[in-house]
């Protein structure tokens, strides 16, 4: 049965432009009917250009239409807590872009008040969403490589002039909480579980100033002693994207798999050679935003909830903290 679902889009930004506004027409009854943008003219111009009936300066304006269930964040990171709070108290779900906030207690309210509200939360991580690293929870849960040894995360591309803006410039921007905090989530995952630990070092100063971080080295110790590192950067070009799982019986390898898009391989190397693993590839966000629909109509959960995200923010913060300490900060997630 189709159930319509109206959205409110609240930040006429790229990531909404373009990969959102696809995701959400993609479900059978998903319509975007109304856009907010504190920029009046950049509104319009965004409405116009993608088919959205109605623009609005004012929260309160997009929040009181009753053809609106559900809203899409991707405003500043600092003012999602008030929009997904007056999001909820209002009645509309929502999904929110990552981090949710700038602290884990602003999160944790934000998870509070929609589970008070009764209305769904879920955080845009994307990347759980992938085939390729569904494959990969497929082959760790059912044992392929044995035990868990140590992992390694490369995320490190060059930031395009047209993404750097406050990813650059702004203090609640940096890439620790706009991408590695992704290989967070991912870790999150594919292990089903918390780092206990983390440890980190960071680079400022080739794209980012101010000592905002353009570039990271980090290590996460998870239960049972699994050490993983994560590379993540917005100054390496040419740098493909991958995970490595080592196990006691065999290395899981992804490449190309720390992408928005449809892509990469899988493949498990043991003492029989390297096998490609085959994968059926579909759009990330059309998948995320298909669970949060049947989520909010009463049918399963969110790819990625609320707690999803408080969790991944803890840890993120985790990594900051030992950059700007140098030391090994145990990690708490509530």
């Amino acid at each position: 049965m189709t159930h319509p679902t109206g959205w409110g889009l609240i930040g006429a930004s790229n990531v909404a432009r373009e990969w959102i506004i696809d995701a959400i027409r993609a479900q059978p009854g998903g319509e975007v009917r109304a856009v907010l943008s504190n920029d009046a003219g950049r509104g319009a111009a965004f409405a116009q250009a993608n088919g959205i009936a109605h623009h609005t300066t004012s929260l309160q304006d997009l929040l009181s239409r009753r053809d609106i269930d559900a809203v899409y964040i991707s405003t500043g990171n600092r003012l999602h807590v008030e929009q997904t709070i007056a999001a909820a108290r209002a009645g509309k779900h929502v999904m929110c872009e990552k981090p949710l906030a700038l602290s884990v207690e602003d999160a944790s309210e934000m998870v509070r008040v929609c589970n008070h509200a009764g209305v769904v939360l879920g955080t845009n991580h994307h990347l759980r969403n992938a085939a390729t690293h569904m494959a990969i929870h497929g082959l760790i849960e059912d044992g392929r490589i044995g035990g868990l040894i140590a992992a390694r995360v490369f995320h490190a591309n060059f930031l395009s002039a047209a993404l750097q803006g406050w990813r650059v410039n702004d203090q609640d921007g940096g890439v620790i909480l706009d991408s590695t905090i992704h290989d967070i989530d991912t870790l999150r995952f594919l292990f089903d579980e918390n780092p206990v630990s983390a440890f980190a070092m960071t680079q400022s100063g080739r794209l980012a100033r101010d000592g905002i971080e353009d570039g990271i080295m980090a290590v996460l110790r998870f239960p049972g002693d699994v050490l993983v590192q994560i590379h993540g950067g917005y100054t390496t070009p040419f740098s493909p994207g991958g995970i490595e799982i080592m196990g006691e019986r065999g290395i899981i390898v992804g490449r190309d798999c720390m992408s928005q898009r449809p892509i990469g391989t899988v493949s498990v190397r043991d003492a029989d050679g390297e096998h490609e693993i085959p994968l059926k590839h579909h759009n990330l966000y059309h998948r995320a935003f298909g669970l949060f629909t049947s989520a909010i109509h009463g049918d399963g959960r969110p790819a990625a909830t609320g707690e999803d995200g408080v969790a991944s923010l803890a840890i993120a913060l985790a990594l900051r903290e030992s950059a700007r300490t140098g030391r090994e900060i145990g990690i708490n997630v509530p």
